[in-house]
């Protein structure tokens, strides 16, 4: 019930769509008797939201407290007994139409599997990844790279596929039940930086204890707080999902996935 209940709710309050829906909402009430004055503030409000959203450095202020929360992977010479790499970005349909993996902007997780498969010969690697989507026998994101392994520069008979998860939870409890780690062990759970906090959180709560390896940053750094976006569509996209992790991180908290509400190192 949570899967497809979240997926209907992000798409309502996902910002871009809440903020055309929102001034379509006003343009509609302006050919009404009673409702043009909300109308118009509504039109208004939707279309200013737009254009600060998309052209305003909001999504930079958004996504760096999420991005900073966990620093960048530093190999200090431990052993590295596993690696996990979170789905989210590969195009399952488009990779089977096309007969080539292909990647969304989130891409940065697949160059890090076959990074790390090199830098780590001896480190099992798991890719955690279901569909995203609420189709039956749906493709999964870890069957596509288990095709495409040669591509990715990944030995095929050293992926182990998780391919039934469908969120960051489920992520977390089925990789936990496949791998049995030791708690003496280091894993390396890869994902975006953006995502990092809440994937630590459900893996922790899922008793994994995992060492972050964060990717696909959207912000360079403090000097994004003021920069202004060069096409609106980058930053309403990037607002949307600062705004969605967000929102998923008071999720899972409400919900008992994760103890912190903003999980730390």
């Amino acid at each position: 019930m949570f899967f497809p209940l979240s997926k209907l709710i992000f798409f309502v309050i996902t910002p871009s769509n809440f903020l055309i829906l929102l001034g379509l909402f006003g343009c509609l009430l302006l050919f009404t008797e009673f409702g043009r004055n909300i109308g118009r503030v509504l039109a208004i409000t939707g279309f200013l939201g737009l254009l600060v959203a998309g052209l305003g450095p909001l999504s930079a202020w958004v996504l760096m407290p999420l991005e900073n929360r966990f620093p960048a992977f530093v190999d200090d010479g431990q052993p590295v007994a596993g690696i996990i790499v979170l789905g989210g970005a590969v195009e399952a349909d488009t990779s089977i139409g096309r007969d080539q993996i292909t990647v969304n902007d989130a891409g940065e997780r697949e160059i890090a599997l076959g990074d790390l498969a090199r830098r780590y010969p001896q480190a099992r690697l798991v890719f955690s990844g279901g569909s995203g989507t609420m189709r039956e026998h749906a493709i999964s994101e870890a069957e596509i790279v288990s095709r495409f392994a040669d591509t990715l520069g990944v030995p095929r008979n050293r992926l182990i596929l998780e391919q039934q998860s469908r969120n960051t939870r489920e992520n977390a409890v089925f990789s936990s039940r496949m791998t049995q780690p030791k708690p003496e062990e280091r894993w390396l759970l890869v994902t975006s930086a953006w995502h990092m906090p809440r994937a630590m959180g459900c893996f922790r709560e899922a008793g994994f204890s995992v060492t972050a390896y964060p990717v696909d940053y959207r912000t360079s750094g403090p000097r994004d707080a003021y920069r202004l976006a060069t096409f609106a569509s980058d930053g309403l996209s990037e607002f949307d999902i600062g705004v969605k992790e967000w929102i998923g991180l008071i999720a899972y908290k409400l919900a008992g996935y994760t103890k912190a509400w903003m999980p730390a190192p």
